[in-house]
């Protein structure tokens, strides 16, 4: 079957019609579907060009979403970094973000455990690994346990 850039143009408006996506994802998305990687490569800068796909709204976007799911700064830079935003754009969405870390643990430990104390240490060492893998760093960690 061959493959024109209107084909490939329509595939990418359907994708981005569902979510944003980064540059990285929609590549890898079209290229699954389609072989012609310099067609895919050209409809992709023509999207960035029209301004339709852009990292930085994508990060915007994200970084809301996962604080929306109470999410820490660590796991939201990491899952950004996997999708290919760059450094810059990742520090300018957690910027833009303004969010206050040590509240979104409290308000995740409150909704997560409701106001008990670990008794033991072995609660307290299972809370903390499910801090960590929402993404939160050892000081916050540290914090909802004084």
């Amino acid at each position: 079957m061959v493959v024109d850039a209107k084909t490939v143009r329509l595939k990418a408006m359907d994708l981005l019609a569902r979510r944003e996506h980064s540059v990285k994802e929609l590549l890898r998305k079209l290229s699954e579907r389609y072989e012609e990687w310099e067609l895919i490569s050209t409809v992709v800068s023509q999207l960035i060009e029209d301004n339709l796909v852009s990292d930085t709204r994508f990060a915007e976007m994200y970084v809301r979403s996962r604080i929306g799911k109470q999410f820490g700064p660590i796991k939201i830079k990491n899952d950004l970094r996997e999708r290919g935003v760059s450094d810059h754009n990742i520090k300018l969405a957690m910027n833009e973000a303004d969010q206050d870390w040590l509240q979104l643990i409290q308000k995740l430990s409150k909704k997560k455990y409701g106001e008990t104390v670990p008794s033991e240490a072995k609660e307290t060492a299972k809370r903390m690994r499910f801090f960590q893998s929402r993404g939160f760093d050892s000081d916050s960690i540290r914090f909802i346990f004084k």
